[in-house]
C-alpha cells in the first residue's frame, strides 16, 4: 500500500492539471484508512441496551488495522449505553481515529462493580477523538448520596497516550471528574464543552497528572470543582482562551498530599475568563508535602464576579474537611507571574497569598485591576510570607514591594 501511495503521489505531481485535486482526494482516502462503524458490530444505539461488547469488537479491528488511520465510528442520531469499558493499545498504525458523533451514556449505578473509571483509552499513540458528540455521565444519582463515602468513576480516562488530540466533544454530568489525562505527552485539547451543576461534588473538568507538553484551548468548562486541575509530575502546560464558570478556577494542585513529593513547572495560562467561580487563578499545596510549583504565569485574565480571583494556599484542606499537619508546606512555590488580570471579585479578599514559613518567592504582579462586585465594598489583598514585586496593582499587596 505504501508503494501505491508513493506512485500516485508522483503521478499527481507530474500531472499539473485540474485532475490534481482528484489525485489529492484519492491520496487522502488511502491515507485515512478503513472505517469501523459500531452498528456493524451489533451495537443497538437505543440508550438502554448495553453496547459495550459491540464497541470492543469494533475496537479490536480498529486497533489491529495495519494501514492509514483507521476510524472507530460512533454514528450521529443514536444513543449508546456503555458499561465501564477499556480501549487498549498499542495499535498497529501510528494513529487511530475515534469519530464520536452520537451520544454515549453511562449505565445505572448497579452496573459499576467498583470500577473507578468509565471510558478508558490507554497506550495508544496518535489517538484522535473528535466528531461533536456527547458523553453523558448521568452523575446526578451519585451526587445525591455519594460525596466522599463511595467510589465514583471518572468519565473519560486517557493514560499513556502520546501525540494525541481530543477536540470538539461535549461532556455532561460526570459522576466525578469528566476528563483525566495521565502519563501523556504532546497532547492537544480544544473546543470542548464540559458542563455540570455548580454544586455537583468533585466534578473537575480536566485533570492532568504526570504529563508534559499539554495544550488546552478554546473551551468552555462549567462544573462543581476545578475547571482544570494541574497535578504532580506535570510540566509545559499551555492553557489558552478557556472560559471557566461555575467552578473552582484553574488550579495548580493540590500538591503534597499525605507528605508526597510533587512537582509542577512551566505552566502558561493566557486569555482565559472566570465567570462566577469560587476561585480563579489558584495554587494549592498541602502542609507537610514536598516538591515545587514554579515558572507559572497567569496573563490576560478576565474576571466576572468570581470569589478569590488570585490565591496561593499552602495550607490546603480537602472538601471533606481533612487537613494536613499544622506546619506549613515544604512544597516550594516560586517564579509565579500574574499580568494583566482585571475584573470583579465577589469576595472582599480578592488576592490571597497564604504561604508557609519558607515563603512563596519571586511573585510578580503587573497591571492588576480587581474591584469588588458588591456595591459599596472595596476589594483588598491578604498576604502572608510572600516575596516579590507588584507594579500597577489594585488592590495593593502589602508584602510585595513596588
Amino acid at each position: 500500500m505504501q508503494g501505491l501511495i508513493i506512485f500516485i503521489l508522483l503521478s499527481c505531481i507530474l500531472i499539473l492539471t485540474p485532475p490534481l485535486s482528484s489525485c489529492a482526494r484519492l491520496l487522502l482516502s488511502l491515507a485515512a484508512g478503513d472505517t469501523f462503524n459500531v452498528i456493524h458490530y451489533g451495537a443497538v444505539g437505543n440508550g438502554k441496551t448495553d453496547d459495550s461488547q459491540s464497541f470492543l469488537k469494533a475496537w479490536e479491528d480498529v486497533c489491529g488495522a495495519s494501514e492509514g488511520t483507521p476510524t472507530l465510528e460512533i454514528p450521529n442520531g443514536m444513543t449508546f449505553m456503555l458499561s465501564p469499558v477499556a480501549f487498549k493499545g498499542p495499535c498497529k498504525t501510528n494513529s487511530v481515529h475515534v469519530l464520536l458523533q452520537g451520544t454515549i451514556v453511562a449505565p445505572s449505578r448497579d452496573a459499576w462493580n467498583g470500577n473507578d473509571k468509565w471510558i478508558q483509552f490507554s497506550e495508544i499513540d496518535g489517538l484522535i477523538i473528535d466528531g461533536g458528540g456527547l458523553i453523558d455521565g448521568q452523575g446526578s444519582s451519585w451526587w445525591q448520596d455519594c460525596h466522599s463515602n463511595c467510589k465514583r468513576p471518572t468519565a473519560l480516562h486517557i493514560n499513556d497516550c502520546h501525540g494525541s488530540r481530543l477536540t470538539g466533544i461535549r461532556h455532561l454530568n460526570s459522576a466525578k471528574n469528566h476528563i483525566s489525562i495521565a502519563s501523556c505527552t504532546d497532547f492537544y485539547i480544544s473546543d470542548l464543552e464540559i458542563t455540570a451543576p455548580g454544586e455537583s461534588p468533585n466534578t473537575d473538568g480536566i485533570d492532568i497528572s504526570r504529563s508534559t507538553s499539554i495544550t488546552i484551548e478554546k473551551s468552555k468548562i462549567g462544573t462543581g470543582d476545578d475547571c482544570i486541575a494541574i497535578n504532580g509530575g506535570t510540566s509545559n502546560i499551555k492553557i489558552n482562551q478557556v472560559t471557566c464558570g461555575p467552578g473552582h478556577g484553574i488550579s495548580i494542585g493540590s500538591l503534597g498530599e499525605d507528605g508526597s513529593y510533587d512537582t509542577v513547572e512551566e505552566v502558561y495560562v493566557r486569555g482565559c475568563t472566570f465567570k462566577g467561580c469560587q476561585n480563579g487563578a489558584r495554587i494549592k499545596t498541602w502542609a507537610g508535602g514536598a516538591g515545587y510549583a514554579r515558572k507559572i504565569t497567569f496573563e490576560d485574565i478576565t474576571l466576572e464576579d468570581s470569589q478569590h480571583p488570585i490565591i496561593i494556599d499552602q495550607f490546603y484542606s480537602s472538601h471533606d474537611g481533612t487537613q494536613g499537619p499544622s506546619k506549613g508546606s515544604s512544597v516550594a512555590v516560586s517564579d509565579v507571574t500574574y499580568r494583566d488580570v482585571r475584573g470583579t471579585s465577589a469576595d472582599d479578599e480578592a488576592i490571597i497569598f497564604n504561604c508557609s514559613e519558607e515563603s512563596c518567592k519571586n511573585i510578580v504582579m503587573d497591571q492588576i485591576d480587581i474591584t469588588s462586585s458588591v456595591p459599596g465594598k472595596d476589594a483588598h489583598a491578604v498576604c502572608k510570607n510572600a516575596e516579590g514585586t507588584a507594579t500597577s496593582t489594585v488592590p495593593s499587596v502589602p508584602c510585595l514591594s513596588d
